[in-house]
């Protein structure tokens, strides 16, 4: 927590993910809904036309459709770190549970907070900071601008 009440922490990268190649952190998607009610209506049609076709495009993630007896249908994402993100679609359409689906394959299960700066290191450097005139030797004096107008003109005349 910091002095804004709003949780934050520094960047950092899931199972080092963009280093070699992605790994996707879902793991496991559980569709639930009802074979006759009519808030299930959109996932009953994205059961029908699409879940096939995600399960085609993201085979690292397994996919359970279990119709139950409830009233509120709901997909319940597990992801590689433990993590569990329930998301009640209600009355929503296959396009906007398509949507849904897209959101938490994409996410990594970790919590959604303020990041404290956009870099971070787990080994800084004690060197400092680098700059142009570092590793100039001091014998050479400070930098003045060339004499140029008087060289011009006397190779002119």
């Amino acid at each position: 927590m910091t002095s804004r009440g709003t949780p934050s922490r520094f960047l950092q990268s899931v199972l080092q993910n963009g280093v070699g190649r992605y790994v996707c952190q879902l793991k496991r998607l559980s569709i639930i809904f009802s074979k006759n009610a009519q808030s299930s209506l959109g996932v009953r049609g994205f059961i029908e036309e699409g879940v096939v076709d995600y399960a085609k495009y993201n085979p690292s993630t397994v996919v359970y459709v279990s119709p139950q007896s409830c009233r509120i249908p709901k997909i319940v994402a597990e992801y590689l770190n433990g993590n569990v993100r329930e998301e009640i679609v209600t009355s929503k359409t296959s396009i906007q549970i398509s949507e849904v689906l897209t959101k938490l394959t994409n996410q990594s299960g970790l919590d959604i907070i303020r990041l404290r700066k956009p870099f971070h290191t787990d080994n800084p450097s004690i060197q400092g900071q680098w700059h142009p005139f570092t590793n100039r030797p001091p014998c050479i004096g400070p930098i003045r601008p060339q004499k140029q107008d008087t060289e011009q003109g006397l190779s002119n005349i």
